[in-house]
């Protein structure tokens, strides 16, 4: 009997991923006077004046008061890079499975822009205990979540902190706390309800970010992955403009066969970002608050 030669069926479609958006967006808008050019490390100017003294109308003059300048030196500390090198047969062998375009699609979406969410939220964790603002771990339930809320809103409205623009960054476990706390209401004759958080008393904005995200530190030797001692952030509550998240470098580039000596006939993709994150020390004292899970 023959022995049959099955065809193969290859197919084109690539298996997409799931692909989440970079949710520390915001964060990267705020402050938009600050600008970082010609160096990595900037010099934020701090000036401080006495207040007013009792004038005496029988005096000669006014009272003297003072003043004092000084610095918050800022640097960024980010800088990354990859190269992919790829076989114009490989491109072809797997019917433009390992093409360039499906490569840096699959990096975007599975490693750069969750380790910049991943960088950012770890960063401003540092740098809120750097200046000793208020960093937590309490551990939240329906019963106490709210009150926790309430708490830091009032300590963040005493400090002067515009509330409306305060954000929240949560994990999905805090923001199944949230709707298990709020009393549900229902309408007569209502068939849909919508439980879903985006906004509370006055704060703007409510981001759910996937809890692998939002680690207290990282391992970025090869790629990003959570630190073996790294505990869990439940959320970050923070005004945009008490930090300064920038991407001061950002490059990609392919080249075709024949164009990279080092690489022959191959197709190269290269990609590069240089960016940093970092607090403007006395508005985050005051104006960020945090709520963790430490590792155990």
């Amino acid at each position: 009997m023959a022995e049959l030669k099955y065809a193969e069926i290859f197919s084109q479609h690539l298996i997409d991923l799931y692909a989440i958006e970079l949710k520390s967006n915001s964060l990267f808008a705020s402050n938009n006077d600050i600008q970082i050019t010609g160096g990595k490390q900037l010099k934020l100017p701090k000036l401080s004046v006495s207040g007013y003294k009792d004038h005496n109308r029988s005096g000669m003059g006014f009272n003297t008061g003072s003043y004092e300048n000084d610095y918050e030196v800022k640097i960024l500390d980010h800088d990354r890079d990859i190269e992919f090198s790829v076989d114009p047969l490989d491109v072809d062998e797997t019917n433009m499975t390992v093409s360039i375009a499906n490569i840096q699609k699959r990096f975007e979406t599975t490693q750069a822009i969750p380790e910049l969410d991943c960088y950012t939220f770890s960063k401003i964790y540092t740098e809120a205990n750097r200046v000793g603002a208020v960093v937590e771990t309490t551990e939240l339930t329906a019963a106490n979540v709210l009150a926790d809320f309430d708490a830091k809103l009032q300590a963040m409205e005493d400090a002067g902190v515009p509330l409306d623009r305060v954000e929240m960054y949560v994990t999905p476990a805090y923001n199944t706390l949230l709707k298990q706390a709020f009393t549900r209401q229902y309408q007569n004759g209502a068939s849909n309800i919508d439980r879903r958080v985006h906004a509370i008393d006055d704060i703007g904005k409510i981001i759910i970010v996937p809890s692998g995200r939002m680690k207290t530190a990282y391992n970025f030797t090869n790629g990003c992955t959570p630190d073996e001692n790294a505990g869990q952030i439940n959320y970050i509550m923070i005004d945009p403009e008490a930090q300064v998240s920038r991407v001061k470098y950002s490059y990609i580039n392919v080249f075709t066969p024949g164009h990279d000596s080092r690489t022959a006939d191959k197709y190269v993709y290269q990609n590069r970002r240089f960016n940093g994150t970092f607090a403007l020390d006395a508005l985050m004292k005051v104006g960020c608050a945090i709520n963790i899970t430490a590792k155990e």
